[in-house]
C-alpha cells in the first residue's frame, strides 16, 4: 500500500473520473493555487456518445478515447493516478484506489465525484452475459464482434432456421443509443455489406428495436419521435414498443407485450441500451453525510452540487440527482467547471454561502438516424433530416477532445457517409469472449476462496499474478 505524503502542502484536489465532467473539472482548475490528482480506472477520456461508431466500425478506438495523461500533460498542477476507487472516506479525507495488487491512499482538501454511471438491467443482470451494453470501449470492440460475427456464422450455415436466427439483431431500449446503434446496424448491413458474402445476402438482416415506452426517443416527443421512427422504418429497422424483455439467453429473448401475453424473438446477437445505474460510490457517499440516493443510485445534492454537510465535495455527471437534470454530457461538462469555480473561490477565502446555485444552460440534445438524417432539440427549436445531422456533426466534432482526434473522425465520417466502406471492421474472438471469460474466472476465484463473495479486488489480485507470470 501507498499513501501520499502529508507534510505541508498546497491545497488538494482530488478528481474520481475521467470522464466529461472529471475531465472538464481538472482542467477548469489549470491555474488554481492547488495540486489536482485525478484518478481514473481507465488510461482514457472516452468520448462515450461515439461508442456505437465504434461498434459499428465507422470509428477507431483512438479517435474517440485519447490517452488522458496525453490531454493533461501540459497541465503542471494536475497527475493522473490509475485505480479504481473502492473508499472514500470523508471524515478522514482519503480516497483509496486499487491497481492490481497495488493500493493507493490519497488525501484530498476538495473532492470531484464523477465516476459516472454503467448499464442497468432492472434488477436482471443475468442479462448481461448474452446482451451486452454501451457503456465502454470493451463493449463497444465486443459488440462489433458480436455483430460481424454473426454475419460470419450466417455465412457458413445451411439450416434457414439458424441463418434466421444469426441475421436477426436486437437493439434494447428506444434512447439515442438504441436508436443510433440499431440505425447503423441497419445500414452496415443493407450498404457497407452489400455483396460481401457469396450464400447470405446482409440486406436481408433483420434489426428489431424494442421498448417498454410507447415513442421512439420518449423524451424528445411529439413530432421528433414520429420523424425518427419513420425514417428507422425507412431503414428496415422493425420498432416494437410497449415491450418489456422478460428474459434472455444465447439463443433470444422473451417480450412481455402490453396485454400480458409472451412472445419470443430468435436472436444471437443482442444489444442492452436501456436504463443506466450510477455507480456505487454514490451509495457509500449517501450513507456517510446521511444523504439519499435515487432509484437509479445517484446521490441528491445540494444546489450548488456539493454532498449534504460537506460543501467541499461535489457530485457531477451522472452521479448527482438535482432538479430532474438529464444524464447528459452537458450536464457532467458544466457540472464539473462549475465545481472547479466554486473551489477556487474557496481558495480565494469565499464562503460556501456566498455560493450562486448551479444552473444547467440547455444546449439542446440530439440524436442521429442514419446518414443525412439527425434530430436535434434545441429549447424549443426543433430540427430534423440533412440539417439536424450537419448539426450534429459539428457538435460532437467541436467537443471531441484534440485536433488529431477530429481530424481522424471527420475522415472516417467522408469514407463512411459518402461512401460504402468503414474503416474499421476487424474483430477478434478474443473480443467477443473476455468479458464472460473474465466473468467465470472471478466466478472460479470465489469458489476457491470459499467465502462466495471474493472482491473485485481479490479477482484483480489473481490476474496481476498471471500477467506478472506471462510476462
Amino acid at each position: 500500500m501507498s499513501i501520499q505524503s502529508v507534510e505541508p502542502h498546497r491545497h488538494r484536489v482530488v478528481v474520481i473520473g475521467s470522464g466529461f465532467g472529471g475531465l472538464f473539472g481538472t482542467q477548469a482548475l489549470k491555474k488554481a493555487d492547488a495540486d489536482i490528482t485525478m484518478i481514473a480506472r481507465t488510461t482514457h477520456h472516452l468520448f462515450q456518445p461515439l461508442l456505437y461508431q465504434v461498434a459499428t466500425g465507422i470509428l477507431s478506438v483512438g479517435d474517440i478515447a485519447p490517452a488522458t495523461r496525453l490531454v493533461l500533460r501540459k497541465q503542471k498542477n494536475a497527475q493522473v493516478l490509475l485505480g479504481e476507487v473502492e473508499t472514500i472516506d470523508l471524515e478522514n479525507q482519503t480516497v483509496t484506489s486499487r491497481l492490481l495488487e497495488r493500493v493507493t491512499v490519497t488525501p484530498f482538501d476538495s473532492l470531484i465525484v464523477a465516476a459516472g454511471a454503467g448499464q442497468s438491467y432492472f434488477g436482471n443482470d443475468q442479462f448481461a452475459e448474452f446482451a451486452p451494453g454501451m457503456k465502454t470501449i470493451d463493449d463497444a470492440l465486443e459488440l462489433r464482434g458480436r455483430i460481424l460475427g454473426a454475419f460470419e456464422q450466417a455465412e457458413l450455415s445451411d439450416d434457414p432456421a439458424e441463418r434466421a436466427r444469426l441475421l436477426t439483431f436486437v437493439v434494447v431500449g428506444a434512447g439515442p443509443t438504441g436508436v443510433e446503434l440499431a440505425g447503423q446496424i441497419a445500414e452496415l448491413s443493407r450498404r457497407t455489406l452489400d455483396g460481401a458474402f457469396r450464400k447470405i445476402d446482409p440486406r436481408e438482416a433483420r434489426v428489431v428495436l424494442l421498448d417498454g415506452a410507447p415513442a421512439v426517443l420518449p423524451v424528445y416527443g411529439g413530432k421528433l419521435s414520429r420523424k425518427a421512427a419513420e425514417t428507422l422504418e425507412k431503414l428496415g429497422v422493425e420498432i416494437q414498443l410497449d415491450a418489456m424483455v422478460t428474459d434472455v439467453d444465447n439463443d433470444g429473448l422473451i417480450i412481455k407485450e402490453k396485454d400480458g401475453t409472451l412472445r419470443r424473438i430468435e436472436s444471437q446477437c443482442k444489444v442492452w441500451s436501456a436504463g443506466v445505474q450510477a455507480s456505487p460510490l454514490g451509495k457509500q457517499l449517501a450513507e456517510q453525510s446521511g444523504g439519499e440516493t435515487d432509484r437509479a443510485g445517484r446521490v441528491m445534492v445540494n444546489p450548488d452540487l456539493s454532498l449534504p454537510g460537506h460543501p467541499n465535495v461535489f457530485v457531477i455527471g451522472d452521479m448527482m440527482s438535482l432538479d430532474k437534470l438529464p444524464g447528459l454530457a452537458q450536464v457532467a461538462m458544466q457540472g464539473g467547471k462549475y465545481a472547479a469555480k466554486q473551489i477556487k473561490a474557496s481558495l480565494d477565502g469565499k464562503s460556501p454561502s456566498e455560493r450562486v446555485p448551479f444552473k444547467y444552460f440547455d444546449k439542446g440534445s440530439m440524436a442521429t438516424i442514419s446518414r443525412f438524417s439527425a434530430v436535434a432539440k434545441v429549447g424549443k427549436l426543433e430540427i430534423s433530416g440533412f440539417i439536424g445531422w450537419v448539426a450534429w456533426l459539428a457538435i460532437h466534432l467541436l467537443y471531441l477532445v484534440g485536433f488529431r482526434s477530429r481530424a481522424s473522425t471527420l475522415l472516417s465520417w467522408a469514407v463512411t457517409f459518402f461512401g460504402r466502406g468503414r474503416a474499421q471492421m476487424a474483430s477478434t474472438e478474443q473480443q467477443v469472449f473476455a468479458r464472460n471469460a473474465m466473468g467465470e474466472l472471478e466466478k472460479k476465484n470465489k469458489e476457491a476462496t470459499g467465502s462466495g463473495g471474493a472482491s473485485n479486488g481479490e479477482t484483480k489480485k489473481t490476474a496481476g499474478k498471471q500477467q506478472k507470470a506471462a510476462g
